[in-house]
């Protein structure tokens, strides 16, 4: 039951991911990947929620390791990375840089202790 509950939190989470990305590519144009960005962003905050909460379980795989784990994408975050680097975006790779990292810590840690 356990990988049912994975399968499917990660079927829902990587469908909403995929969502949000293609509208964040679609209505806002800046030069860094504003979706992956967003969704990582949200996600850290969802899971520190979550850890927070003492979320556990059954609500824990589906959520926790489905759902979040398909829906945040740290190899896409990378592979934008190395893209803004390949086309000599210096500036706009440093900012996706600190602010991925930066918004994911402080987020996390926001969910972790509003709950």
């Amino acid at each position: 039951m356990n990988l049912v509950l994975i399968a499917v939190g990660g079927f829902i989470g990587a469908n909403v991911r995929y969502i949000i990305g293609l509208l964040a590519k679609k209505y806002i144009k800046i030069p860094i990947p504003i979706g992956t960005l967003f969704i990582n962003a949200i996600g850290s905050f969802l899971l520190g929620l979550l850890v927070g909460k003492g979320i556990r379980g059954d609500e824990y795989s589906f959520l926790g390791v489905g759902f979040m784990g398909a829906f945040t994408t740290f190899s896409t975050f990378k592979l934008e990375l190395v893209q803004l680097w390949e086309t000599k975006e210096k500036n706009a790779f440093i900012l996706y840089l600190v602010l991925s990292y930066g918004l994911g810590i402080v987020l996390a840690m926001f969910g972790f202790l509003l709950a």
